[in-house]
């Protein structure tokens, strides 16, 4: 037993150094991963009575399961990167995925998760009235806490004391052997027992294999939580039956309106008093035997009733509109004028590409589709009419969007006009002809566009997509 518990121990020890090295030199990336594999692995050829052939074998298969890894998990975008997370700034410098390095840490993290599971074992116990005299105490301490809340002040101290100082004291001197139990003991004198250490638990222990069900079962539990509540509380708050949610909205609304209103009035400590004691006494087997019989004989029969209930109100007071929701769209004509003074088509945009615009301003080549057939709706949107109609309030939608410099049709064909060079002539000395024939401001801000556009409003009214039912 003594030779193989050290060489076991000795196994153990390597791989938590081997786990804690590669931890500390893991990228956040994928390279990390090729690396960390391999350090891994060449800490276990290290070993003794490690073949060369074999290790090497195993350092190929860890290269072509890393490489597999590395082109299934998905790397961090450049966004994500850029973006201002808090968590990704604080955890940016964590090493990224690693089945090495992970299958290291779960060992670890199962070594040393047993006392959860012994405080959990306690709570249920509590909690289902293993020992009533524990859980009429536990309720006791509860009264006097919401009777006067300031004594939540001593809780942590009162832990700390009870559950931690003390017994570790009591480890230390342990009471002698005796078989009366009425006879009383002082524990003076030196310490006569070794202190409590917590140590992990052994990968060859039954502690280990212990941990190893509970975390089994406890993730079980946790997935059956979670289903049942998505599907208790996911379809009625989902909108996918858009009465029944549009109705829970609304009674959620009015009670947060009212529970505002009356928020300071309630009697908070006995409200909490009478809850704490109601959710203690239904986990005792008596009670929920109880209520199993009343909800069986009263309750049950009248669910249905309930519901129907419910939905005639829903039908009778909840009105939904139907009507997709209908607004209009633009596209913006863009004509250039050409050396001969003609007025040639260029292209259908969605911006009017004026002087101030942000692509006039860069210097930049307005954006668009060369004919208007190809133009088409936002994303979620579907066309309603069958033509583009042209915008005869020109001088409206100049107005808007504070577009100066431009001269207006409001007969004809509605152009938009930019006002040429000689018109742009300095009206106020803001404006003049440098000495290279460059239109520069007073002030030398750049160089103004010397070419000259036109352009008109299509407009055309779109419906937003509506999903079927399914």
């Amino acid at each position: 037993m003594s030779a193989d518990g050290e060489s076991s121990k000795q196994r153990v020890v390597r791989s938590d150094v081997d786990a804690e090295a590669e931890q500390g030199h893991t990228s956040g990336s994928h390279d990390g991963l090729l690396d960390s594999t391999s350090s891994a692995k060449s800490g276990d050829s290290s070993a003794p009575g490690g073949g060369h052939d074999a290790d090497t074998g195993s350092r190929l298969q860890d290269r072509l399961l890393a490489k597999l890894l590395q082109s299934i998990v998905p790397s961090e975008s450049p966004s994500e990167a850029d973006m201002g997370d808090e968590r990704i700034s604080k955890y940016a410098n964590r090493a990224g995925f690693s089945l090495p390095l992970m299958t290291n840490n779960f060992r670890r993290f199962n070594s040393r998760v047993g006392v959860l599971f012994i405080i959990q074992n306690r709570l249920i116990r509590l909690l289902v009235w293993k020992k009533p005299t524990h859980t009429l105490s536990f309720l006791s301490v509860y009264t006097f806490l919401c009777l006067d809340p300031y004594l939540m002040a001593v809780v942590p101290f009162a832990v700390i004391l009870l559950f931690v100082m003390v017994p570790s004291f009591l480890a230390r001197h342990p009471p002698p052997p005796t078989s009366r139990s009425t006879e009383s003991y002082f524990p003076y004198g030196p310490p006569i027992a070794p202190p409590v250490v917590l140590r992990p638990a052994s990968e060859i222990s039954k502690d280990f294999f212990r941990n190893l069900g509970e975390l089994q079962n406890t993730m079980a539990d946790f997935a059956n939580v979670y289903d049942q509540i998505a599907g208790l509380v996911g379809p009625p708050t989902n909108f996918s039956d858009e009465a029944l949610s549009s109705a829970i909205f609304l009674i959620l609304f009015v009670t947060a309106c009212i529970a505002f209103l009356v928020s300071d009035i309630l009697p908070y400590r006995i409200i909490f008093l009478v809850v704490g004691w109601a959710l203690t006494c239904f986990g005792h087997p008596a009670f929920q035997q109880a209520l199993l019989s009343v909800h069986k004989e009263h309750l049950q029969p009248r669910e249905d009733r309930a519901k129907n209930w419910l939905a005639r109100w829903i039908e009778r007071e909840i009105t939904l509109d139907f009507t997709p929701e209908t607004r209009e769209v633009e596209i913006f004509e863009l004509q250039r004028r050409s050396g001969t003074g003609e007025w040639e088509g260029w292209l259908f945009s969605p911006s009017p590409y004026d002087l101030l615009s942000p692509e006039r301003v860069s210097n930049a080549r307005p954006s668009g589709t060369r004919f208007l057939d190809d133009v088409q709706p936002p994303p979620a949107w579907t066309l309603v009419q069958q033509k583009w109609s042209l915008d005869m309030h020109s001088r409206e939608w100049v107005e808007e969007r504070l577009i100066a410099t431009v001269k207006v049709e409001t007969e004809g064909e509605r152009w938009v006009y930019d006002v040429s060079q000689q018109e742009r002539k300095v009206n106020k000395g803001n404006i003049s002809l440098s000495p290279n024939g460059q239109d520069k401001d007073e002030e030398g801000w750049g160089k103004i566009d010397q070419e000259l556009w036109r352009r008109r409003r299509w407009v055309r009214l779109v419906k937003r997509r509506t999903r079927k039912k399914t």
